[in-house]
């Protein structure tokens, strides 16, 4: 969350009041990876199962965002670009030290 504060889009004040519970993060990242490209942000934010606040929503979008997790597409769509098979074959080749 350091780099949500840097980047000025928050207050501390607002990020300690809206910080969304583990649960609801994975819920959100789930939604998106079952629908990546599908939906634009609000339309993303109407279709989740569970209802979330809009403000603790656009911390996890913000939070997805910054961990390369999630990409806007040109059109605005929300596209989930994390592959874990890929980082697990990067991981262990000899040549790349993470």
């Amino acid at each position: 969350m350091e780099s949500l504060k840097q980047k000025g889009h928050y207050e501390e004040r607002n990020i300690i009041a809206r910080s969304p519970t583990l649960q609801t993060v994975l819920m959100v990242e789930k939604f998106i990876d079952e629908n990546s490209g599908e939906y634009k942000k609000t339309e993303l934010f109407k279709k989740l199962p569970r209802k979330v606040m809009w403000q603790t929503f656009q911390v996890i979008m913000e939070y997805l965002e910054s961990i390369a997790k999630i990409i806007y597409d040109r059109e605005g769509y929300v596209v989930y670009i994390w592959n874990p098979k890929l980082m697990r074959k990067i991981k262990d080749m000899p040549e790349v030290k993470l």
